[in-house]
């Protein structure tokens, strides 16, 4: 699927859909992240090296990591279920391997398995440099798909 995900992007109606909730996320908008790929079952988010998001030594916090790690996950399994439903993270179990450091941090969120209630994904997160990404961070989230609340 990772490669097949690579290759596609997702319908322009599902693109339409992921970029208008995204859009409605106050966290991402604080943060300043954003999405820069929409694949079936794959999305990718971009969150800018600023000192909002970093901590005391300059690199990225670990709660911006984990932020953007979340949301990526989340938006990839949306890409996957049905006009009137919507996504909350059940859980995510997130590891911090290095320092995130870089012109940006990279999260990718991959849809290991989705099923009728309960999707399961994987989280990477990668420092950008010049170019060159960094695994910085690697993880696990399980999601739920319900039904769309009224807006």
């Amino acid at each position: 699927m990772e490669e097949q995900a690579q290759r596609e992007q997702a319908s322009p109606e599902v693109q339409a859909r992921i970029r208008t909730s995204f859009d409605r996320q106050g966290l991402m908008g604080l943060l300043g992240g954003r999405i820069t790929r929409i694949s079936p079952g794959r999305v990718h988010i971009v969150l800018p090296s600023r000192p909002e998001v970093t901590q005391q030594h300059g690199y990225f916090h670990a709660g911006a990591t984990s932020a953007i790690a979340d949301t990526s996950g989340g938006y990839a399994a949306f890409t996957l279920f049905p006009e009137d439903t919507d996504v909350l993270t059940v859980e995510y179990k997130i590891n911090l391997l290095a320092p995130a450091v870089g012109d940006h941090i990279e999260a990718v969120g991959t849809v290991l398995k989705s099923g009728r209630t309960l999707t399961v994904c994987q989280l990477e997160v990668f420092g950008v440099q010049d170019g060159r990404r960094s695994l910085v961070a690697n993880g696990q989230q399980t999601l739920i798909r319900v039904n769309s609340p009224e807006r």
